[in-house]
């Protein structure tokens, strides 16, 4: 059974609450009719359920309930309920990890000899997780560059093509998906449209509303928002996707704990008002670089000199905390601005509380995974820095950036 309509909102319709309230107040119908109900989520450790009678098994199982917990927890279904009830879809699933969120859509709509359309780049693990379907299963993948016009992806549709796929904001580029033109293709196609939302979270874009298919978040970034959760997520737009989905999610097992799922569930809480400061944090922080006589460039979907800034004001109620900033002196200039920060960290990740910065050259979109030519393709350079900007003070960010940048050599 989907949870599209399971909240508890007595006397109310979720279409007239704002998001803000949406995040704080939802809680699954499984609360109706009692008098009291707990304003913080319990969490449920039982793996399996007693049950009254035999017969109530596959009552459960085709209705919905709690049996086993690799089916359904009440932790995590609040915490699905909570996020759907943000995305507007038909239902949604919380998995171990965002990783295992992409392979459980892949794995259920994957076929031998099927294709998929995919932009590069991409978040590297899903490039790889793509290449092992493609030498594994005879996968046909075509790449498409992450700035292009939709009309790149439609004259790229095959008779066998079941999957478009693509990251907006992406990652570590910073383009924008046109998600409405995106969803458009799809439906026209009937092709399933698949969108990796992550960097700008389920509260500042809601690709179902604009008609895409399937929306994929790592609720390990924004979502869960204080680096201490590892988690996944994914809604769909119809009722049959999501029984699509379910049954390989049970099938599979990369499902979230009920621990991940009650932090999940206390992010969520405060997701609309950290995402408000992350945005107002990331544009002062993208202005002051973009200024700087030592960076090239700076993408962020906030500046107007963001190539798809006027598609980014569209679909977006406001911008993020994250950025790209390409540093001069290459990679050795990359280098020696990520080592000399003090206030911002490096290390992987993003999203949360605290200002992250990585080189996706020398880390996560390297050589080791890229050839040169899908580098050069990619659009970003050995001086290209990944940026997630915090809660901190931001004076105190653009000092630290201030005392970082002197000490790189151009």
């Amino acid at each position: 059974m989907s949870n599209r309509r399971d909240p508890v909102l007595p006397d109310r319709k979720l279409e007239d609450l704002s998001l803000d309230t949406v995040a704080v107040v939802v809680k699954p119908k499984k609360y109706t009719g009692k008098k009291t109900i707990p304003l913080a989520t319990p969490i449920c450790h039982s793996s399996t359920f007693k049950l009254e009678k035999v017969d109530d098994f596959l009552e459960i199982m085709s209705q919905g309930g709690e049996v086993y917990s690799r089916l359904g927890n009440s932790t995590t279904d609040a915490a699905e309920c909570l996020i759907n009830s943000i995305e507007g879809g038909a239902g949604s699933l919380v998995y171990a990890s965002g990783m295992a969120a992409i392979s459980t859509v892949l794995i259920s709509y994957l076929n031998s000899g099927d294709h998929i359309i995919v932009q590069n780049p991409v978040y590297s693990n899903t490039l790889v997780i793509i290449r092992e379907f493609q030498k594994k299963y005879g996968i046909d993948v075509t790449i498409v560059p992450a700035a292009c016009n939709i009309t790149e992806y439609r004259k790229n549709i095959k008779a066998n093509t079941k999957i478009l796929m693509g990251e907006t904001p992406c990652n570590p580029c910073m383009t924008i998906l046109d998600l409405e033109a995106f969803g458009k293709l799809g439906q026209e196609k009937d092709i399933l449209t698949v969108v990796d939302a992550t960097f700008g979270s389920c509260y500042l874009q809601q690709p179902i509303a604009h008609g895409v298919d399937i929306s994929i978040h790592s609720c390990t970034k924004y979502m869960g928002g204080h680096s201490d959760l590892t988690g996944g997520c994914v809604t769909t737009r119809t009722l049959q996707q999501w029984k699509i989905i379910k049954k390989w999610s049970a099938t599979l097992g990369g499902i979230m704990s009920p621990h991940d799922a009650s932090l999940l569930i206390r992010g969520l809480k405060t997701l609309p008002i950290r995402m408000e400061k992350h945005s107002q944090n990331g544009k002062r922080i993208a202005e002051y670089l973009e200024l700087h006589p030592k960076i090239d460039k700076v993408f962020y979907p906030g500046l107007p000199s963001h190539p798809q800034h006027d598609i980014a004001k569209k679909q977006m109620k406001s911008f993020g905390g994250m950025l790209r900033a390409d540093v001069k002196g290459g990679e050795q200039g990359g280098r020696t601005l990520v080592e000399s920060l003090n206030i911002v960290s490096l290390a992987v990740s993003l999203g949360g509380v605290e200002s992250i910065i990585e080189q996706p050259y020398t880390m996560t979109h390297g050589p080791y995974l890229y050839s040169q030519k899908e580098i050069d393709e990619s659009g970003f350079t050995p001086g290209t820095l990944r940026i997630s900007i915090g809660l901190e003070d931001v004076d105190d960010l653009i000092k630290d950036f201030q005392q970082a940048l002197e000490k790189v050599k151009v």
